[in-house]
């Protein structure tokens, strides 16, 4: 199956979710990362503001205020394809944007630079158990991986998960996925 066709047979089942499945369910993910040594070593998280059916992040934004972790989230940047991630402080900051995603005011927020990112929480559709990827369909996060150096974690109900998914030259792996049934550890490709 092709990317196109596997983004749109899991957004069907994931629609489908219902709203108690989907609230249980995020609240164990979410209480799984916090768990994780990438959560807790890291001061600086960066995220996307989650919209239904994605894995919940607004009570990940919560905690990271209430541990005193800095909360960046990115802006697009349609014309170039790219992504600054801006620092919030407090929802109120959000405005929605393109695509119908809440994204960081920018006369409200500051730009951090990519390599004060400690960890980074990546969003897709469909996911290898090796860590590869199917997100939106915009690149923006293929991008951004290519230059980051910081943790990779990503979050995903566990229907999320395939054997594997076609994979592109310039596609970074995940380093971990953490589901409602646990954290799986992914392979990293090695350098050669």
């Amino acid at each position: 199956m092709d990317k196109k066709s596997m983004r749109k047979t899991m957004n069907s089942k994931l629609h489908a979710l219902d709203r108690m499945t989907y609230e249980q369910f995020s609240f164990m993910i979410g209480s799984l990362l916090i768990e994780t040594d990438e959560w807790k070593s890291s001061s600086t998280i960066g995220l996307t503001v989650s919209r239904f059916p994605e894995v919940d992040t607004w009570q990940l934004i919560r905690k990271g205020w209430e541990q005193g972790k800095r909360i960046v989230v990115p802006r697009c940047i349609p014309a170039t394809k790219g992504m600054s991630f801006r620092n919030i402080s407090e929802f109120t900051q959000l405005e929605n944007s393109f695509f119908g995603l809440f994204e960081p005011i920018e006369s409200q927020t500051e730009e951090l630079p990519k390599n004060e990112i400690d960890l980074l929480i990546v969003p897709g559709l469909v996911y290898s158990k090796d860590g590869y990827r199917i997100g939106f369909g915009g690149g923006y996060y293929d991008r951004f991986l290519e230059v980051f150096q910081g943790q990779i974690v990503s979050l995903a109900f566990s229907m999320q998960l395939t054997e594997t998914v076609p994979v592109e030259e310039h596609d970074r792996p995940v380093d971990k996925i953490v589901t409602e049934k646990g954290l799986l550890v992914c392979k990293r490709n090695e350098v050669e």
